[in-house]
């Protein structure tokens, strides 16, 4: 066979398996992006679990004050890179160093974070919680508005009884 025929017959394929290899990497470094959810677009991890700012964390400190059992709780969204790769976010990206090598991921210089009881993607059972934890709209801002409920809370049900209080 023709050796410039087997190089034309086999560039398509070289290059349709360079672009998927480098597509597949872009997609696996993508480590915070924008999704709707219950409370609107929000930004999520690279698989696509809310990420939340905790109140206590202060702005451009570069640490996060989430330890031991908070941080069990509300796992740092990591990056091995200072400067993460992120898709479709509008505020400031960067990372604070941690331990071991790696780096949390912080839009507008503020840590991220995602809840440990979300259990699939776009779940937003963090939010609100204790007061401190809230979800980040793409341009980086807290979003406060507490979720909605998605079934009647037995308060709300008509078999409740309704007791009036003299305060």
């Amino acid at each position: 066979m023709d050796k410039k025929l087997i190089r034309k017959s086999l560039l398509p394929l070289i290059l349709t398996a360079t672009f998927a290899s480098i597509s597949g990497a872009y997609a696996a470094d993508v480590v915070a992006k924008v999704a709707s959810s219950t409370l609107g677009k929000i930004v999520v991890n690279g698989k696509g679990m809310s990420a939340y700012y905790f109140d206590m964390d202060k702005a451009h400190s570069g640490v996060s004050v989430c330890s031991g059992i908070c941080s069990a709780n509300w796992p740092a969204i990591l990056t091995s890179t200072v400067k993460p790769h992120v898709a479709g976010i509008k505020g400031v990206i960067g990372s604070i160093p941690l331990k071991g090598g790696k780096h949390q991921v912080t839009i507008n210089g503020r840590p991220i974070y995602t809840f440990a009881f979300d259990r699939a993607a776009g779940q937003v059972e963090g939010q609100g919680a204790q007061g401190v934890w809230y979800v980040i709209s793409p341009t980086g801002k807290e979003i406060k508005v507490l979720k909605l409920a998605t079934k009647p809370t037995p308060a709300a049900t008509s078999a409740t009884p309704v007791v009036k209080s003299r305060y």
